[in-house]
């Protein structure tokens, strides 16, 4: 049978409007311009090292000498082979960034409202809704890039779910399959495991409805199907997973050895992240309200208030010209929440707010229900540890499998920030159908208004009595500037608080109206969606422009090279040996990383040991960790503010022979023995290290024995040692067990972690090569997997094609 043009003609346009849509929202990418995401910035910074290396060598380097003295590149954008799903992700993104990823946010939940049997005109504004939530957008603007990718994939992966579910056991597959491979080749398992919370609660609800329609077979059957879509999917992102699990053991989202925290005190044992660092962008319950009210506590943690402010009125007050005073309020205060730091709140939408509260009322079933209980799950686990939900937190963290490996809870809201914009389309699915009368539909209309416009009418009449209006933070302003300038912000804030929301009473009013009035036979379908429309985009891009517009856009060529060499930074890289910095002065974390081999950088998830060994004594500037990372240069300030680079003449170097090991039997040994220890003569090693094994009782040192670095690449490192006699060799390497692998004389031989996280080794007597190589086994098996799994997903695909064209055949 020949496809439709037709039939397919209405989705192009959809898709066009989308493109449209998209690069208008963004059109500054048009002009050549790039948006300046701060986290993009470090990104860059980090992995300048190995975009560098890739260019001059054409390989792949796994492993980065340029931040926190060195570790693997598996989550700074590696690329791996046999990786094909990341082509179809690219070509998927064809437009420029961040547009790309604007129209992946359109797509997806356009799809999967398709799925659902929706209207196409319904699933573009659904998509629209979906696509615009502020949220969403605010990610986009700060580059939280990985995040939004994930998230602009888990509506295609509950398609496929939804497909198989509904008894589309070959399409359901394969779509599952090629979702769940999209979502996982984003690499942001933290979006991927709130997704399959959503997923678990889908299927209980789908468990439910099986049994009361006597279907367990079909039930049981659809979820085998999904379980063989996710292996294969994961079996196409092999190297990925593969290499990320690896890493995640010796990174801070591992089980740490120590007991003790720097100042000696006790430590939570724990087999992901501690407890505070996880509950440490917590949800107030209050801020609920920013869901359906904007600026309800203010905004993010610092807004423009504008020239008709108190606060400006404030600055005038006290001298301040008017041109500085005018830049001092864009940057007020006005959040007055309980998070330490907020861009902008998660806002929602009144209008699909007031949708999603209308079809409460009319929409039935398991549809309902998964929906709802994925809102709820995620706004009370978003509430971390805010009372009285704080035990549900707790709970999740001690025995909900992998929810102690990632912090900041807030994020789960992005499951409510999916499901209420479903729920809110089939309220007006609901209201076109006949399944119920025009009378249950009033009445659900009438309920509505009353709950949604209710609620604003009492803020705007109880606002002084519920709230004081007064954060956490404001101690700070107080003390600084004193209590008139706590009056100003104050009343700024209530002005916000009254603006925003009898902006939402309106908007609910007019949607109610538009409701109402096509109850009353007086506007068609289109119309109502084609106002509903304009109501959501002016609803939603009016807040999305407060915090992510053309003014976040500038010359490519900044973000391409954000950084610009100070006279400082040319000075150091003048010099052509090998060695450390650190810097003491940049604010930009990433800064030192793009130009030399550093002991900063930006990353959520560093190597554990580092880290540790970074709040134990780095931070502290503590010359003998300093010496033995063979730290050469500190850029620090003089005493007239300006940075300069301090040589430190102590420096260990690259590789020293020591004259004695000390044994100890503890990681809190091991780590505090560094405070004093001679690292120059002496190292610390574990007792139980199965390298002591090779360790002679007596260490003999050549006082004219040397080591010196021949070849110095990301992977690659060739030393060169003389010595008269067998030693023992202190590389100032991260020792990283699962990759690297040490020669000499290009045969395999052991080494061992030595000083808390440095390499060390056996070297006979006489002229040698050493080589340290970093050979990765999970690459070459992850890439084998993943080319396996690609082989049999394609011939699955085309088998499927084949069996569902000859069943049309023969329909």
């Amino acid at each position: 049978m020949p496809i439709s043009f037709k039939k397919f003609l209405p989705h192009i346009l959809v898709l066009l409007g989308f493109v449209f849509i998209s690069l208008a929202y963004f059109s500054p990418v048009l002009k050549g311009k790039a948006i300046y995401q701060s986290d993009i910035v470090h990104y860059i910074g980090m992995s300048k090292q190995q975009t560098d290396f890739k260019q001059t060598t054409g390989e792949e380097t796994y492993w980065t000498n340029s931040a926190f003295g060195g570790m693997p590149t598996y989550q700074l954008g590696a690329h791996y082979p046999n990786n094909f799903i990341k082509k179809l992700d690219l070509t998927l993104r064809f437009l420029p960034r961040p547009a790309d990823y604007l129209f992946l946010y359109f797509l997806g939940f356009y799809i999967l409202l398709l799925v659902l049997k929706v209207d196409f005109k319904l699933a573009a504004l659904g998509a629209l809704a979906f696509g615009f939530s502020t949220y969403l957008i605010i990610i986009l603007g700060v580059g939280h890039n990985a995040k939004a990718h994930a998230i602009a994939y888990m509506p295609l992966v509950l398609s496929g779910i939804l497909l198989t579910f509904r008894k589309r056991y070959i399409f359901g597959f394969l779509l599952t399959t090629i979702a769940m491979a999209l979502e996982l080749v984003t690499n942001h398992f933290q979006m991927t495991y709130y997704l399959f919370l959503l997923v678990l609660i889908l299927g209980i609800a789908y468990l439910v409805d099986a049994y009361k329609k006597q279907e367990i077979p079909h039930y049981f059957k659809a979820v085998g199907i999904l379980v063989l879509a996710v292996i294969l999917a994961i079996g196409l992102n092999a190297t990925n997973i593969l290499a990320t699990q690896e890493y995640a053991k010796e990174s801070t989202r591992g089980q740490s050895e120590l007991t003790i925290h720097p100042d000696g005190s006790p430590k939570e044992i724990t087999t992901g992240l501690d407890r505070d660092y996880i509950t440490e962008y917590s949800y107030g319950i209050l801020e609920t309200f920013n869901l359906y009210i904007p600026r309800f506590l203010g905004g993010g943690s610092h807004e423009d208030v504008g020239k008709d402010s108190e606060s400006y009125q404030f600055f005038l007050k006290q001298g301040v010209p008017p041109l500085e005073a005018r830049e001092y309020t864009k940057q007020t205060p006005t959040y007055w929440g309980k998070q330490t730091i907020v861009e902008a709140p998660a806002y929602i939408g009144a209008v699909v707010i007031f949708l999603f509260v209308f079809a409460l009322f009319l929409v039935k079933g398991r549809l309902k229900w998964w929906l709802v209980g994925g809102s709820l799950l995620s706004l009370i686990l978003s509430y971390g540890d805010s009372q009285p939900f704080k035990f549900i937190t707790d709970f999740f963290i001690d025995y909900v499998p992998l929810y102690n490996k990632f912090r900041a809870v807030s994020s789960i809201q992005v499951l409510l920030e999916l499901c209420i914009p479903i729920l809110a389309i089939f309220g007006l699915v609901r209201l076109f159908n006949n399944f119920h009368k025009d009378e249950e539909k009033l009445k659900a209309l009438k309920f509505t208004v009353i709950i949604t416009a209710g609620l604003a009418v009492i803020f705007l009449l109880f606002k002084s009595s519920f709230f004081n209006f007064v954060g956490g933070s404001d101690g700070y302003y107080r003390q600084n500037y004193g209590q008139q300038f706590m009056d100003a912000l104050i009343a700024d804030r209530k002005a916000f608080f009254t603006q925003d929301t009898l902006r939402t009473l309106v908007l609910v009013l007019l949607s109610a109206g538009i409701i109402y009035v096509f109850l009353k036979k007086k506007l068609s379908e289109t119309k109502v969606i084609m106002a509903f429309a304009i109501l959501i985009l002016i609803d939603l891009v009016g807040v999305d422009r407060r915090y992510v517009n053309n003014d976040d856009f500038v010359p490519s060529i900044r973000m391409s090279k954000p950084y610009q060499a100070t006279e400082v930074d040319k000075a150091i890289m003048k010099d052509p040996e090998h060695f450390r910095v650190f810097d003491l002065v940049s604010r930009a974390p990433a800064k030192a990383s793009y130009f030399y081999n550093s002991l900063t950088g930006y990353h959520a998830a560093k190597l554990k040991r580092y880290d540790e060994l970074f709040d134990f004594y780095i931070s502290k500037n503590n010359i003998n960790v300093l010496n033995m990372l063979n730290t050469k240069y500190i850029i620090a300030e003089d005493e007239e503010g300006n940075p300069f680079p301090y040589t430190n003449p102590d420096a260990n170097g690259n590789a020293w022979f020591i004259e004695n090991i000390k044994l100890v039997n503890s990681a809190n040994e091991e780590i505090l023995v560094l405070d004093t220890l001679n690292t120059k003569r002496v190292a610390v090693m574990m007792a139980d290290d199965e390298y002591a094994s090779y360790l002679k009782e007596d260490i003999m040192i050549d006082t004219t024995a040397s080591i010196t670095v021949e070849i110095y690449e990301p992977n690659y490192i060739k030393y060169k040692s003389l010595s008269a006699v067998d030693g023992f060799a202190v590389f100032s390497e991260i020792y990283y067990k699962d990759g690297w692998n040490a020669y000499i004389d290009g045969k395999l031989t052991p080494h061992s972690r030595v000083d808390y996280l440095l390499r060390g080794m056996n070297v006979p007597a006489g002229k040698h090569d050493i080589e340290f190589k970093f050979e990765p086994q999970v690459i070459t098996t992850g890439s084998n997997i993943a080319l396996a799994s690609s082989v049999v997903f394609v011939l699955l695909l085309l088998g499927g094609l084949f069996y569902n064209f000859k069943k049309k055949n023969k329909d």
